[in-house]
């Protein structure tokens, strides 16, 4: 392997390690929702917090460490759609810029 190669390989690592940060916080930010005057954040945490909630009407922490008041039923729905088509969308992304690789 001469100079050129080793170069060029471990810049296409930096520019797939680099690519791959970015688009983690590209889907990481559109997985933020506002609910009810909340701001929440889809994904398992919130998923799971939900589920734990006993009743069809509670109380949960926002991202910004406000009480809102929820239907569980209606968010539950809402954040499970915004995680999934973010997490399709994100799927997509980074199999192509792998491919690219």
């Amino acid at each position: 392997m001469d100079k050129n190669q080793i170069i060029t390989q471990g810049r296409a690592r930096f520019e797939h390690h680099a690519a791959k940060k970015l688009l983690k916080e590209k889907y990481e930010a559109k997985m933020v929702f506002g609910y009810n005057g909340g701001l929440f954040r889809a994904g398992p945490e919130l998923l799971m917090t939900i589920e734990v909630c006993p009743d069809d009407k509670s109380v949960i922490v926002d991202e910004y460490g406000n009480p809102v008041e929820i239907n569980t039923t209606e968010l539950k729905q809402l954040a499970q759609q915004i995680w999934q088509e973010q997490m399709n969308m994100w799927l997509t992304e980074f199999n192509s810029i792998r491919k690219n690789r």
